[in-house]
């Protein structure tokens, strides 16, 4: 039996778009919202048993990978996260980049040899790697207009993963990869399919929502803003994030998103000139993870606010 298992976001999609594009394989997908990393819990295999994981973090998934290798699955995995110290194995293929301008999906696309690159490219520009993105699209052909679809595509797949649940969200990951195998070009997914109009609207809509909001705390080189409980403000956390970083180069950024039922909800974004240490900060907290230039905690306690806030702007001081 085969199990696709992959991050919702735009990076964890367009890396198993370029793979299943390559590699048709009929397998069971398991995935969720952005911050739902912990898939192999959810996976029983054995021998003979094939998985592919795809953009979650291999440190929240150690002890499944040592349980389901135990078993006598076979793991091929490739993420660009803090990994942590990575067993030997010779059922495990691993292909770990944590580099900050990288992703999972440009590691799939180096496998293939850049087979199909055009979804790499939309992958890296929703994962906020901007700079990254456009010089591959100038390498690749592509001018300023068809990049900008692509720089559309990937920012509107990742607003889509994020969320509190997979309610929260416009389509279920699932789904909206199954709509995206049917286009291997993803300018045809672009012109022809209904569902990009409707979540490229739904991502401009909520940004215009968020647009208002204005910095809880604010030093020279970071800002802190808090969203109210509210599905758009969950849907729009981690765009929001990137399109602040993108438009402060030189200034950290971090976001709380209420959660319902308490706490907060955190995003962070190194500043871009210097793309380090949100994986550092988020990692001093329980439920915290990601990587150098962006990072978050799934469930701050509400009364680590103000301990979180002082740790973020030590850590961004400037």
């Amino acid at each position: 039996m085969d199990f696709d298992i992959f991050n919702g976001d735009a990076d964890g999609l367009c890396a198993l778009v370029q793979l299943r594009l390559a590699e048709p394989r009929d397998a069971t997908l398991v995935t969720g919202v952005k911050r739902d990393i912990a898939l192999l819990k959810r996976v029983a295999a054995g021998a003979g048993d094939r998985l592919t994981v795809l953009d979650i973090s291999f440190d929240s998934n150690r002890d499944d990978v040592a349980r389901l290798l135990a078993a006598g699955a076979q793991i091929r995995y490739f993420d660009h996260h803090f990994a942590g110290d990575v067993p030997a194995h010779p059922n495990l293929q691993l292909s770990v980049d944590p580099a900050p301008d990288t992703c999972t999906s440009l590691s799939v696309d180096a496998c293939l040899g850049g087979r199909h690159r055009a979804w790499a490219i939309a992958a890296a520009f929703g994962d906020n790697l901007g700079d990254t993105a456009a010089a591959l699209a100038a390498r690749a052909g592509f001018d300023a207009s068809r990049t900008g679809l692509l720089r559309n595509l990937g920012e509107s797949l990742n607003y889509n993963a994020y969320g509190e649940t997979v309610a929260d969200l416009r389509h279920a990951p699932e789904a909206l990869f199954a709509e995206l195998l049917r286009y291997p070009d993803p300018f045809e997914f672009i012109d022809r399919s209904p569902v990009f109009g409707a979540l490229f609207e739904g991502y401009r809509a909520d940004m215009t929502v968020v647009a208002g909001q204005q910095p809880v705390r604010e030093t020279p080189a970071a800002a802190v803003y808090l969203l109210p409980d509210e599905p758009w403000s969950r849907r729009v956390s981690g765009v929001f994030a990137n399109d602040l970083a993108s438009r402060h180069r030189q200034r950290a950024h971090a976001i709380l998103t209420a959660k319902a039922g308490g706490g907060f909800l955190v995003s962070v974004r190194a500043p871009k000139a210097n793309p380090v240490g949100a994986d550092a900060l988020c990692l001093r907290f329980p439920s915290g993870g990601g990587r150098k230039a962006a990072a978050g905690i799934n469930h701050l306690p509400a009364d680590g606010f103000d301990r979180f806030v002082e740790a973020f702007l030590a850590a961004f001081a400037g």
